[in-house]
């Protein structure tokens, strides 16, 4: 037979002064309702096994994140395995910069046939995604060499979020940023 096992949260809207009431031809339910939540409910009656009667003095809680890998992307979701080098400028009151990323044999060419088009540059993390759609290719003797990807910052804002991107690709890919 299985067992059901349940975890309660308090909030002030279980705080309420209301007292529990059965409804009709219930015998082992109770509904909760509330004035300030259209939420009602039947509480359920479950044997505590051993475990949680031992945690049921102590107050533990996890909270799990699930952090995205911060990645490079030409075609989304197919991501760049190819270590851009990057050159940063910003305008000397700082509220503009521009990003340029130059890739030397981009692993996007390798299957850019069997899984589409580039369709443009797309760098992600578990903030969201920044974009840009100024990419150009690069070929010698009518094969594709590399491919330069420019993203511009207009804001201080702009600015912050893309060096908060990059400083988490800096770590997971072993970069380091050099002051020229």
């Amino acid at each position: 037979m299985a067992t059901l096992q349940t975890v309660a949260f308090s909030s002030p809207i279980s705080q309420c002064s209301q007292k529990p009431r059965l409804l009709p031809g219930m015998t082992s339910g109770i509904v909760w309702q509330s004035s300030r939540s259209s939420f009602s409910g039947q509480a359920l009656n479950t044997p505590i096994s051993k475990q949680a009667q031992r945690l049921k003095t102590s107050r533990t809680f996890t909270l799990t994140i699930q952090m995205v890998k911060p990645a490079i992307q030409f075609i989304p979701g197919k991501d760049e395995q190819t270590i851009p080098d990057v050159k940063l400028t910003k305008s000397r009151d700082g509220t503009n910069g521009m990003a340029i990323f130059k890739f030397d044999e981009p692993s996007v060419f390798d299957s850019s046939g069997e899984v589409g088009d580039i369709t443009g540059f797309y760098m992600i993390d578990d903030e969201g995604t920044l974009q840009s759609v100024d990419v150009s290719a690069k070929f010698v003797n009518g094969r594709p060499a590399g491919i330069e990807a420019k993203y511009v910052m207009r804001t201080p804002r702009d600015w912050d979020r893309f060096m908060r991107f990059m400083e988490r690709y800096a770590n997971v890919n072993g970069l380091q940023f050099v002051k020229s």
